[in-house]
């Protein structure tokens, strides 16, 4: 699969005249054309929904774009509740996945209408304590343990994993919350991460279907809807195929028909929460080469660095770069991509073989559109980039100012720091 960017050397040149590196830019086309597969594929389901995982771009402007095709929000902690009702997704638009939940975080998620999805059968008791009583609509994540495998050898191990309940505990959930008076169930898991096949939906939908089915039966419980969480992942190396969301929700389909059908379950509503798959690919790091080093291996600095997108340093994750300009020339360098941080894992790629890069090109860094800016931090003082969407009509739209020093210092407000930082003149 070809690494095509969404922006020309010249888009980017005139961009930095307003805008200078780094920053990420998002494709709104590209969004909304996925979004729009994403629900034609699962438009056999009356009630289907996407809930997107906040926690992989936390942006308004992008949260707002998905919200006009019905998606709702996945959550994960106050920040994010509060992140969704600023763009009026409240009610049942709202699920809220959290783990080790502080109490307030509950109540302001009943405040608004959220559907509250436990991690664990104690949050139970924790629920009750911070709202006083058990909503009427909860959830519950499921864990099944042991290893998740697939045909083509991809897998992730639940069993080490601290998410969710066993089948015995989400099975005494369910009797406990409907004696309290709860009315509607749902179910939710999360076995793998970032999985690039078209299997691990329909094998996970089958998991989740047959225990929906055991679950009614031994609790009695009204199940109105099965969530497959995200783990549908993207193409990061050239050399993957990217997954076809049309055979995935077929394939879907054909295991709600053959579990969930027979069972008098055909009114269950399926929902989704994705992340990666909804925005990776549609968002970019832009840099800009600076600097050059010729030691015992060839470095190319930039002025971006890991507090701009982490995963090359702390997962060895693969970005895939383009050299904007150069696509057509040769990759008959070897280089180290680096940034500016006083470590050593700091780096955008290893030993990647790409064009002659000279100062001054700029560099696009692929598939950062989830979990690079949202991971961001402000270690050795680095300030945070700015977020650009570019619009289908090809104008840029700032939708996140760049970090100064004066908001890096205002936390500072407890000690005297100086009128100069307080000022920002710096």
């Amino acid at each position: 699969m070809k690494k095509v960017p969404f922006v020309t050397k010249a888009q980017i040149e005139e961009i930095v005249k307003t805008y200078p590196t780094p920053f990420h830019i998002y494709d709104e086309k590209g969004i909304r054309e996925n979004v729009r597969a994403l629900y034609e594929a699962f438009s056999w389901n009356k009630g289907y929904k996407e809930y997107f995982a906040v926690k992989a771009t936390p942006n308004p402007f992008l949260m707002q774009i998905l919200k006009e095709y019905g998606c709702g929000s996945d959550c994960s902690s106050m920040a994010e509740l509060v992140l969704s009702e600023a763009v009026d997704i409240t009610g049942h638009d709202i699920m809220f996945s959290s783990n080790d939940t502080p109490l307030e975080e509950f109540a302001y998620c009943e405040k608004l209408g959220g559907i509250i999805n436990l991690d664990d059968i104690t949050h139970i008791e924790a629920v009750e304590k911070s709202v006083g009583y058990l909503p009427e609509t909860m959830s519950c994540r499921y864990n099944p343990g042991g290893y998740f495998k697939m045909s083509n050898g991809i897998m992730d191990n639940p069993g080490d994993s601290k998410y969710g309940m066993t089948e015995e505990q989400i099975t005494e959930a369910f009797r406990i919350m409907k004696e309290k008076g709860v009315k509607n169930f749902g179910i939710h898991a999360f076995l793998a991460s970032n999985t690039v096949t078209n299997e691990y939906y329909p094998m996970l939908a089958k998991v989740l279907f047959e225990l929906a089915v055991r679950l009614k039966e031994k609790t009695g419980a009204n199940i109105t809807f099965i969530n497959l969480s995200g783990g549908i992942g993207i193409p990061y190396t050239p050399d993957q195929e990217a997954n076809d969301i049309h055979v995935i929700g077929e394939e879907v389909r054909r295991v709600f028909e053959e579990v969930l059908v027979p069972a008098g379950m055909e009114e269950v509503s399926l929902y989704t929460e994705l992340g990666r798959y909804m925005m990776g690919p549609y968002g970019a790091l832009i840099t800009q080469a600076i600097h050059e080093k010729h030691i015992h291996k060839e470095y190319i600095g930039t002025d971006a660095c890991a507090a701009n997108l982490m995963r090359p340093a702390i997962y060895g994750a693969y970005h895939h770069i383009t050299v904007l300009g150069k696509e057509d020339e040769p990759c008959d360098h070897i280089y180290d991509v680096t940034g500016s941080l006083c470590e050593n894992c700091d780096k955008f790629a290893v030993d990647r073989k790409l064009p002659k890069i000279d100062k001054g090109d700029y560099l696009f860094i692929h598939d950062a559109g989830a979990h690079g800016h949202s991971m961001g931090y402000n270690y050795n003082g680095k300030l945070r980039s700015a977020e650009l969407l570019l619009r289908e009509n090809k104008e840029v739209q700032l939708i996140r100012r760049a970090e100064t020093l004066k908001d890096y210092f205002a936390t500072f407000d407890c000690f005297e720091i100086g009128e100069k930082l307080l000022s920002g003149s710096l």
